[in-house]
């Protein structure tokens, strides 16, 4: 989704890693909601390699920092999902208002984490980035889960094939 991000939304990047649209976000709601906890270590060992060698080269605090950020909000939501709807692994109850409801919180939870390094560090222009990196997240998350949804909706239905 990285890739993708850059082909088509490159244009779209507020600041390094921080964009109007970001594809990456609607994958890391999937990778934990459909993986939980494993998917959140994928997450973060994918999300590390890329944010070392493409977004901070060289970098490694701000490479982990990031990566941490980025792949510990989505694992929050779903926990708090678990919790409060009861999420079962076959993702059965997880209703489109509760899918929506995830991905406004991924596209909270994250950026506040993200933002939370960014002001012990003295970083300027918080909420801008704050509010960018919140849209965003959400955009993406969005974009992804329903082209997810829509590629589902056309696949033959378990027991159908023949």
């Amino acid at each position: 989704m990285m890739v993708a991000n850059e082909l088509f939304f490159r244009k779209a990047e507020f600041l390094q890693g921080i964009g109007w649209i970001y594809l990456p976000a609607g994958t890391r709601l999937l990778c934990t909601l459909l993986f939980g906890q494993a998917g959140a270590i994928g997450l973060l060992v994918s999300g590390w390699f890329a944010c070392y060698w493409y977004y901070f080269p060289g970098d490694a605090v701000r490479a982990t920092t990031g990566t941490i950020a980025g792949a510990m909000g989505p694992y929050l939501v779903y926990l708090i999902a678990q919790r409060e709807y009861g999420l079962q692994a076959s993702l059965q109850n997880l209703t489109p208002k509760r899918l929506l409801i995830c991905a406004v919180a991924c596209a909270i939870a994250s950026p506040v984490l993200h933002h939370i390094w960014f002001a012990v560090h003295g970083d300027d222009n918080l909420l801008p980035g704050f509010l960018v990196m919140f849209v965003g997240d959400l955009v993406g998350a969005l974009i992804v889960l329903y082209t997810a949804k829509g590629i589902l909706a056309i696949l033959p239905k378990p027991g159908r094939l023949k």
